[in-house]
């Protein structure tokens, strides 16, 4: 009995759910006729138009800019090195890293007892070398008068003997007395020789005196220079940087404990392609004086200095390529060498071409143009320049043309389009609508179509139905409703 009951049971909720569908296939059957009988039923597919942005291409002059990324460099610093080693006595006040100092500032002292002691030995050298001279220039002087002496003494000899010769020939002297005259013309021939050699000996002992004095002036000199290293002032006005000194520590000479560096001196180290390189050349192959931006971005925000192109580096550094080129700092104003920056180089102007956005350009180098039937055209345009969201195109076979100003992937040759113009500020240029005058009977049945749409917001319904007591009424709207738009279309405005 319960297996009976329940397959009644089970033949009635079948026999239930049949009807329902039939009741559903009836239903939907009859709302496709009803729509399809209606007045102004739905017609064939409309083919979709899309809006795009346009603008109008126009041959111009661009002067095209090149950006790339640099290194601030000082082009003056000092390397601030212990002359002399020692202990240092005293550093100046301020003496740190940043801190600013003028030419001829004293920025630290090295101990200068050794080069103290040094200076006095070489001045006590230094006086007995003039002392020695001295006396050498004296014995000089009586070395002279002893030759004069002996040529003086020569002199009596040689008359003497001429007077003997004379008695000699007329018989009154001997030949004795001639002998011994010319025995003592001899040794005064001989005292004349030994006083001018002692006279020599005289004149070596004095320039030997004077090269010794010489070369203590010099161990004077370099012991007051040294001396003099044990102060180290400041060359020009500038900033201190890299600092490692501590007053009472121990220095070695030559050691470097810091850096002077001028921070109105300031230039950009840049590295560009040898294709950008050689844009930024004359026909000479020399380097244009090419104006410049230099931008620091800080937290946001961007520091800029104008600069110029001064030169090029000489030569390339092993396992590099391109050029590496130097540009002057004109404000250098905030910024520090090692900062990172961006640097703009104008390149010579271009003539007939067009700066369009990137995005009118698509990957194969096409833009989409819009025919009298505003529908797109994929013309071929030449690149010439990159410079970040915009380009430089040849206008060869586009200028005056109307081009989409972005390629979205739904766009392509031959769509339709709805073309959006702006002007220069951007703003969008609206187009005054169509408008259309209907009959009575037209009017009455649209009136009455949006009236029995429930499904219509309140206030879209309320400004349709002002729309459609006015004497001209918008096509659009008008074609939206007999196209079965309802309240879905009205809706959205």
């Amino acid at each position: 009995m319960r297996f009976l009951t329940r397959s009644l049971l089970a033949l009635f909720l079948a026999a239930l759910s049949a009807a329902a569908l039939g009741y559903a296939g009836y239903t939907l059957v009859t709302a496709i006729q009803s729509r399809s009988e209606a007045p102004g039923g739905p017609g064939p597919g409309r083919e979709r138009e899309f809006t795009v942005r346009v603008m109008t291409v126009t041959a111009d002059e661009v002067t095209p800019v090149l950006s790339a990324f640099g290194e601030v460099r000082t082009r003056r610093s000092l390397d601030l090195r212990a002359p002399v080693g020692g202990r240092v006595l005293e550093v100046a006040q301020g003496f740190e890293d940043g801190a600013e100092v003028v030419e001829g500032q004293l920025l630290f002292r090295i101990d200068p007892s050794d080069a103290e002691s040094a200076l006095a030995i070489a001045r006590s050298d230094m006086a007995r070398a003039e002392a020695e001279l001295r006396d050498a220039v004296r014995a000089l002087v009586l070395a002279g008068e002893d030759v004069a002496a002996a040529q003086a003494q020569l002199d009596l000899r040689e008359r003497a003997l001429a007077r003997r010769t004379d008695l000699a020939q007329r018989g009154v002297s001997t030949e004795a007395a001639l002998e011994e005259a010319e025995l003592a013309l001899s040794s005064a021939r001989q005292s004349v020789v030994g006083r001018r050699q002692a006279e020599a000996q005289a004149e070596a002992r004095r320039d030997q005196a004077q090269t010794a004095l010489e070369r203590q002036q010099i161990s004077v000199s370099e012991a007051e220079r040294r001396l003099a290293d044990t102060r180290v002032y400041a060359s020009f006005d500038g900033t201190l940087a890299d600092l490692s000194i501590t007053e009472g520590g121990l220095v070695n000479s030559n050691e470097q404990l810091g850096r002077i560096i001028d921070p109105q001196a300031l230039e950009v180290s840049v590295r560009v392609s040898t294709a950008q390189y050689l844009r930024l050349i004359d026909e000479a192959g020399q380097l244009r004086s090419t104006e410049a931006e230099v931008a620091l971005e800080v937290a946001g925000f961007e520091i800029t200095s104008p600069g110029r192109l001064v030169r090029a580096s000489a030569t390339v550094e092993q396992g590099q390529s391109g050029r590496r080129l130097f540009v002057d700092l004109m404000a250098p104003r905030g910024f520090r060498p090692g900062d990172f920056v961006t640097v703009r180089l104008q390149e010579p102007a271009l003539s007939g071409v067009a700066l369009l956005p990137a995005t009118a350009v698509n990957a194969a180098g096409n833009v989409l143009a819009i025919n009298d039937s505003n529908r797109l055209e994929a013309i071929p345009v030449t690149v010439l320049r990159r410079q970040g969201e915009s380009v430089i195109v040849e206008v060869a076979g586009i200028a005056g043309r109307e081009i989409a100003r972005e390629i979205s992937p739904m766009l392509g040759s031959g769509i339709l389009v709805r073309p959006q113009r702006e002007t220069a500020t951007g703003e969008v240029l609206l187009e005054d609508p169509e408008m259309v005058t209907l009959d009575a009977e037209r009017r009455a049945r649209l009136i009455a179509q949006v009236e029995g749409n429930t499904g219509m917001p309140e206030p879209v319904r309320a400004r349709m139905l002002a729309q459609l007591s006015e004497d001209q009424v918008p096509a659009a709207m008008i074609e939206r409703l007999e196209n079965g738009g309802g309240g879905r279309a009205q809706s959205g405005g």
